[in-house]
């Protein structure tokens, strides 16, 4: 891995890439205790969708300032700690609007979601959803001050506490109820309300993580709003907010719109059930481009402010990150049969969605993809085709889902996702070269998805009855796979570890 900056790159990937990792594999496993305790894919999907709504709304107030923070915390010109102040008095204004506005009008708010069973789940989430958008800032700033341990730990803690009020409420609580009849505990605990509890234990984590981020990114700051510089700061993020969308949607089309595109919520939600559970397998992608982009945002913005010339260190980042996705890609498919044998056995009712997970792969492949390119348009201030590219995203993935959806079910979702990302990646490189030419090994980064769809086509399409022997077969074309990727492009010798034992040994 070339340079110096590569290292430190893949040094803080490594940090960040850790606690996500974790995090986010802690975090899974909340997904087989609710389809587990849950087994109405209706109730599943319910839940799905009030977290869809939540990641859209966390965009919205977040509205692209975390990015254009980085971007004038790294300007000579600016005075930084103006900039943290400015930003984080702005965003925190409008999450308390935002909680306002949903008190005010939760009712008409909940029969526009068609969400009118429970509004208190509505609520407790715009509740979550405002914390989190204000404490978005309060997160960049350690991310900025290159202190990813201590934003690492605090994620972590979120997890944990989530975690723990899921099994409290969950499955501690109807313990004791059924054990222990008389206990006080059983006065406080109500057991129809069900999913709600999911959102509580949110709200509850939330909470929590806030009063620890406080004291360790807000101790002696200055009051210092400056209504000009928010003005450069909207002006340089506003656009990106398109972008955000664009995420959000690759992440949510489902839970968005499927409540508007069947006759019946019911159905909307069972459906809705089905493919959240079986696409959060994909979540081992997804969690390696949060990674990757935790720690490749300060790196790009580090590096263009020193003046040198750093495309080499883009097109480098961008080649390893492809073959890395699609190293995880190749795992997670060839042994597919453990993902099947899980779902077999928590949630029998969902395993029959299993059928989208490649293409929900591939989709936060070229998701994670167009997130490199978009380096392009981020430090020319080009942030306009940011938003361009993200609406023409929002039409592919809205269009495609109203249409195909109703006569395909669920798994056209999937499509949509993993056609929008390839559309709007193709789209911006060619765009990008015109305004910010990085010379990408587009020659390896070709042969790498043509050798993974190879492989991939060649380890799956034979039916071999016996399991061990099926996934003995395909790990042949996994071991073969990492065999060329390190002979042609990551030596051993260049990994940190391995490096220092070659450096003793020599």
């Amino acid at each position: 891995m070339a340079g110096s900056g590569m290292k430190s790159l893949a040094k803080d990937t490594a940090i960040y890439g850790l606690s996500s990792i974790l995090g986010r594999v802690l975090n899974w496993f909340l997904m087989p205790l609710h389809i587990s305790i849950f087994t109405n894919t209706i109730e599943y999907g319910k839940v799905s969708r009030i977290y869809g709504l939540t990641a859209l709304f966390l965009v919205l107030l977040t509205y692209g300032l975390e990015t254009g923070f980085f971007r004038f915390m790294n300007k000579k010109e600016e005075n930084a700690d103006k900039v943290y102040s400015t930003s984080l008095i702005t965003i925190g204004c409008t999450s308390l609007l935002f909680i306002l506005f949903s008190i005010c009008f939760i009712t008409p708010i909940s029969e526009w979601l068609r969400y009118t069973d429970h509004r208190e789940h509505i609520m407790i989430m715009a509740i979550v959803v405002a914390l989190d958008a204000f404490m978005t800032i309060p997160f960049a700033y350690l991310r900025q001050q290159k202190r990813p341990k201590r934003f690492a730990a605090l994620k972590l803690a979120f997890i944990f506490f989530n975690i723990f009020f899921n099994l409290f409420f969950l499955v501690f609580c109807p313990w004791i109820k059924e054990a222990y009849p008389d206990f006080i505990l059983n006065k406080f605990y109500h057991q129809d309300i069900g999913i709600g509890y999911i959102f509580l234990a949110n709200l509850i984590s939330t909470l929590a993580v806030l009063i620890l981020l406080i004291p360790t990114t807000m101790k002696g700051l200055k009051i210092d709003f400056d209504r000009s510089l928010l003005g450069r700061l909207l002006k340089y993020s506003f656009p990106l907010l398109m972008l955000g969308l664009a995420g959000v949607i690759s992440q949510t089309v489902a839970q968005l719109v499927y409540p508007y595109i069947f006759d019946s919520v019911v159905e909307a939600d069972r459906q809705l059930g089905i493919y959240s559970a079986c696409v959060k397998f994909s979540v081992i992608i997804s969690m390696f481009i949060q990674a990757f982009r935790y720690a490749y945002e300060p790196f790009f913005f580090g590096k263009n402010k020193d003046g040198k010339d750093n495309t080499k260190s883009y097109a480098d980042a961008m080649k390893y990150f492809i073959i890395f996705v699609l190293l995880i890609f190749l795992v997670v498919m060839f042994y597919i049969d453990i993902i099947q044998y899980i779902m077999h056995k928590i949630g029998r009712n969902y395993a029959i969605g299993l059928d989208v997970l490649p293409y929900a792969m591939m989709g936060e492949i070229f998701f994670g993809i167009y997130f490199n390119l978009s380096v392009w348009y981020k430090l020319t201030d080009k942030t306009k085709y940011g938003a361009y590219f993200s609406i023409l995203g929002c039409i592919i993935q809205v269009v495609m889902n109203i249409v195909l959806v109703p006569v395909y079910g669920y798994i056209a979702s999937a499509w949509a996702t993993f056609a929008c990302n390839l559309i709007i990646a193709a789209i911006s490189y060619f765009i990008g070269q015109k305004y910010f030419p990085i010379k990408y090994d587009l020659k390896n980064i070709f042969l790498y998805f043509i050798l993974a769809t190879v492989f991939y086509i060649a380890a799956m399409y034979p039916q071999i009855d016996n399991e061990l022997l099926r996934m003995g077969y395909r790990t042949i074309f996994l071991i073969a796979f990492a065999a060329i990727v390190i002979k042609k492009d990551l030596p051993l010798s260049e990994i940190p570890l391995i490096n220092r034992y070659f450096k003793k040994n020599k």
